[in-house]
């Protein structure tokens, strides 16, 4: 249940071909607290409820526990959730090996693309592609809870 992840801004759309895996993604917030988050997803026409904890010292682990739920269920609790409902486009790119998963984000985050690569250990080595920028991961701005909060196009 430790998720280890870490989180890239993307600089380049040159990340997707015409047989990229795409998924539509709205999710909200019950508990947007920076030690335990709890969300609820709509990813496609699936629903998830998940529980995030605190991140490490680094950021690049941290407590994560999702289980998929009626999609009913899911919109129903997504009304109930804190403002500042996050929408987003994800998607999958392999990369000699791992899977980086790109957020492009719309409405109050439009403009902000991030990539997160999920590892088996924290050292572990990947390719960065040419597509990518700067490393965010641990930085809460990025957390998808705290953009819910204080979104992209509020920060200039």
């Amino acid at each position: 249940m430790i998720e280890i992840e870490r989180k890239f801004l993307v600089t380049s759309t040159n990340f997707t071909t015409p047989n990229t895996i795409h998924t539509r993604i709205v999710q909200g917030y019950l508990n947007s607290h920076p030690e335990r988050a709890v969300r609820i997803r709509i990813k496609g026409t699936s629903g998830y409820l998940t529980i995030k904890g605190k991140g490490n010292e680094t950021g690049v682990s941290r407590f994560e526990w999702e289980k998929e739920i009626p999609l009913e269920e899911a919109e129903q609790l997504l009304a109930l959730c804190e403002k500042g409902v996050i929408e987003k486009t994800r998607y999958e790119i392999p990369v000699d090996g791992h899977l980086f998963e790109v957020d492009v984000f719309e409405g109050a985050n439009k403009g902000l693309i991030v990539a997160e690569i999920e590892l088996q250990h924290e050292n572990e080595s990947f390719t960065i592609p040419s597509w990518l920028g700067n490393e965010v991961t641990g930085n809460p701005r990025y957390y998808n809870s705290q953009l819910s909060l204080h979104p992209y196009n509020q920060w200039k």
